[in-house]
């Protein structure tokens, strides 16, 4: 079986292909470059994976279609930056010298916001993967990891947030992890095992 993941980060690529299992092929959906983007307004995680699914799957006729969304939740923060994630400090105009990148805002933005308030700060990743074929949801799972956010940034292996999410029974954040060990903790990975049942048992 293949399946074709609707995104261009290179990073949740790897986590997806990493964690499939040997019967699944991972591979980028051909041509998304070409397509135009659908909005991410729903105000769930579901909800925008559900609709980026259907989206990219009328653009790939007979083909399964995987989006997902996810981010990271913040208990002090009442589950923010949620579906925000990845635009978290363009949202709340967060001001970074011109060549800071998009990962590196967004954490300095969350270490602002959570900078008056006391440790330990609770949280997880969580995303929601769909899969659609032919403009219809075939599947959806959901996948977690419980850790905390610390005061600096450690690692340099992972992307997003990684750097700044602490994982306590390693003693390290996802970004000091090798690519092996980060597969069991992975969100991404957790949520496509739990699809990937349900498409071979549908």
């Amino acid at each position: 079986m293949t399946l074709y993941v609707a995104t261009t980060n290179p990073g949740k690529l790897r986590d997806f292909a990493a964690a499939a299992n040997s019967s699944v092929t991972i591979e980028p959906l051909p041509g998304l470059k070409e397509i135009p983007a659908p909005p991410e307004d729903e105000p769930t995680f579901e909800g925008n994976a559900r609709a980026k699914a259907v989206y990219y799957s009328q653009h790939a006729p007979g083909k399964i279609i995987l989006a997902d969304d996810s981010g990271l939740e913040v208990d002090a923060l009442a589950g923010a930056p949620g579906v925000r994630s990845a635009r978290y400090a363009e949202d709340l105009n967060f001001p970074v010298p011109p060549d800071t990148s998009t990962d590196e805002r967004n954490n300095l933005c969350l270490l602002e916001a959570l900078s008056h308030i006391p440790d330990p700060h609770p949280a997880r990743y969580h995303c929601v993967l769909a899969a659609a074929r032919d403009g219809e949801i075939i599947a959806t799972a959901h996948g977690t990891v419980e850790g905390e956010i610390q005061n600096a940034p450690r690692g340099t292996l992972g992307f997003g947030y990684d750097p700044l999410f602490y994982l306590p029974e390693q003693n390290k954040t996802m970004a000091e992890l090798d690519a092996q060990t980060k597969l069991a903790f992975s969100h991404r990975g957790r949520a496509l095992l739990a699809l990937e049942t349900k498409l071979f048992t549908s």
